[in-house]
């Protein structure tokens, strides 16, 4: 999907404001576009000065995979391996994070271990066992843990917040976070009307994307898509697709917990084969 956020900047920064939020990382996918044009609306506006605007990105390895790279100055590109990845990050003096390790489709795992630090807690794991896990996993591992808002609508902004001792530079944070001189302030779940908030915004935004992966894979299903998207857009929620938003909520849920709690492959969620993630779904 290309578009993943619709947040303007002045929104953001008003919420910084609000939230008393004095130092922001701002994490696009595969980009540093959005840190570089943030700081240009910045210096345009006074009353944002004091927050400190930080580099970062989340960067989306060859299997799918997340991972943070704090502080660096140059765009790492997407698709290569976890090592290449972090090699390129170390090369750039930053700090690697290893995102929402034990979401259900886009964590490293277990190879969080190879990442500076470990993202413990995350807004977006609304399954709640995959920050269990991440949890657990920091803990007996002994990496420095940061709780992540992982904003991708306006109100979860801040939702997540974490202490750091140092000085406001980017060199002493960086080196802060290393050595595990941060402590989580607040942590939150997103709320179910938030994620549908999400969602809304990814399917309608990219329509013609999804009609046009339709169109050249699945042609005999182009008409049901059509339909089914512009009824989503034109009232998401209506009984049907909240049904089905609450249906697909719950199947996460019961899917993280068995590969999570109850020990089944995790490599079922890489090629994304839907009828056998429905059925351990359902199943008991």
């Amino acid at each position: 999907m290309p578009f993943d956020c619709g947040v303007e900047m002045a929104q953001q920064l008003q919420k910084a404001l609000e939230k008393q939020v004095d130092v922001l990382f701002i994490t696009n996918h595969n980009t540093l576009e959005g840190y570089r044009q943030i700081l240009d609306y910045q210096d345009n506006h006074a009353k944002f000065a004091g927050i400190k605007i930080y580099p970062a990105e989340e960067i989306t390895i060859n299997n799918g995979g997340h991972v943070l790279a704090y502080g660096i100055h140059r765009t790492i590109k997407p698709g290569m391996t976890l090592e290449e990845t972090l090699d390129e990050i170390r090369r750039q003096d930053a700090v690697s994070c290893a995102a929402h390790p034990f979401a259900v489709t886009n964590g490293i795992r277990e190879r969080a271990v190879m990442c500076d630090i470990i993202e413990s807690f995350n807004s977006n794991n609304v399954d709640r066992y995959s920050n269990i896990v991440a949890s657990r996993f920091a803990k007996e591992n002994r990496m420095p843990e940061i709780a992540g808002s992982d904003s991708h609508v306006l109100t979860t902004i801040g939702r997540c917040m974490n202490t750091v001792e140092a000085e406001n530079n980017l060199d002493a944070v960086l080196q802060t976070l290393r050595k595990k001189g941060t402590t989580v302030a607040s942590r939150g779940y997103a709320s179910q009307s938030e994620i549908y908030e999400h969602a809304h915004y990814i399917i309608t935004s990219s329509r013609e994307q999804l009609l046009d992966y339709a169109m050249q894979h699945h042609p005999r299903y182009y008409r049901v898509v059509k339909w089914a998207l512009d009824s989503y857009a034109g009232d998401p929620t209506s009984t049907l697709w909240r049904s089905l938003g609450g249906f697909a909520l719950y199947l996460a849920k019961r899917v993280s917990k068995k590969v999570n709690m109850d020990g089944h492959n995790p490599r079922v969620f890489e090629k994304r084969p839907w009828a056998e993630l429905i059925g351990m779904g359902i199943l008991p």
